[in-house]
């Protein structure tokens, strides 16, 4: 208590003036309307501001439980869009056995968010970590998606974590077409570009055009078919006479990646089994 009265003796000065200067101000706005108004008028724009601020600042943390939600919501229509068209293409062959009955509605594929945790994009083979693993229902050999196109295939699980062999890696063949047209051919990437790769293997009659869109063929168990991958940008110079090689632009940004989708394949085990000439 001393020490706070010899404060106050010390600064008496200063607190005399805030003092005076308050009760100034006090009688200067309430005696007059135009003070006021100005007043009132210069708070209400400092406290806007101030608002406008703190908005901001609230809206770009609220930025990252927006995005995980849409990922969610995006996650779940790419599923329904799946299931839709397995429903479509049974309902098909049953028309063309000329035996329709009840088609059960399928879905055969579903998602994992994911959270990407380290990634390369420069060096001669990449590979991507998520934060995701075995617990989580990762399994090596899935294949792995964004929003816009094939990442890669998972290649090694711990209980907590998981590596992908990035599409960005020459160890990784994606088997692939051009939408429209059922020639496969087989997307790998050549190590110039991050943002460009090659599609090999096509056979010399397929029909394409530069800004025609390459997707996943469906002939393997870890991708669903019409995936889109990339765009056409020009057939690219090679010693091969009977086959076209394609130069593609890559539709995920792979500098950029923050959220991937790990495809879950219910039939993926039957496949396997049957692949690998097993019986029950």
């Amino acid at each position: 208590m001393r020490t706070l009265l010899n404060f106050l003796v010390k600064h008496q000065a200063w607190f005399l003036f805030i003092f005076y200067v308050v009760i100034s101000l006090g009688l200067l706005f309430n005696n007059s309307p135009y003070q006021r108004h100005v007043y009132l008028t210069s708070a209400s724009r400092v406290t806007g501001s101030v608002y406008r601020m703190s908005n901001s600042v609230t809206g770009y943390f609220n930025l990252r439980a927006i995005n995980d939600d849409l990922q969610r919501q995006n996650a779940e229509l790419s599923s329904e869009l799946l299931a839709l068209r397995d429903r479509v293409d049974a309902l098909s062959l049953r028309l063309y056995a000329d035996s329709i009955t009840e088609v059960e509605p399928a879905r055969k594929y579903d998602f994992i968010l994911a959270k990407v945790i380290n990634n390369s994009i420069s060096h001669p083979h990449n590979y991507i970590t998520i934060d995701k693993g075995a617990l989580d229902g990762i399994h090596p050999e899935m294949g792995v998606i964004d929003q816009n196109g094939v990442i890669g295939v998972v290649e090694i699980v711990n209980d907590r974590f998981a590596r992908i062999i990035s599409l960005l890696n020459p160890d990784f063949r994606l088997s692939c077409k051009v939408k429209g047209n059922e020639v496969i051919g087989s997307m790998v990437w050549d190590g110039k570009d991050s943002r460009t790769a090659l599609v090999e293997e096509l056979p010399k009659h397929t029909v394409f055009a530069p800004g025609d869109t390459i997707v996943t063929s469906g002939y393997s168990a870890m991708f669903p078919p019409d995936i889109p991958v990339a765009t056409i940008i020009e057939r690219a110079t090679t010693n091969d006479d009977n086959f076209y090689t394609l130069r593609v632009r890559l539709l995920t940004e792979f500098a950029q990646l923050s959220t991937v989708r790990v495809i879950i394949n219910s039939d993926l085990d039957e496949l396997r089994e049957i692949e690998a000439g097993k019986k029950e």
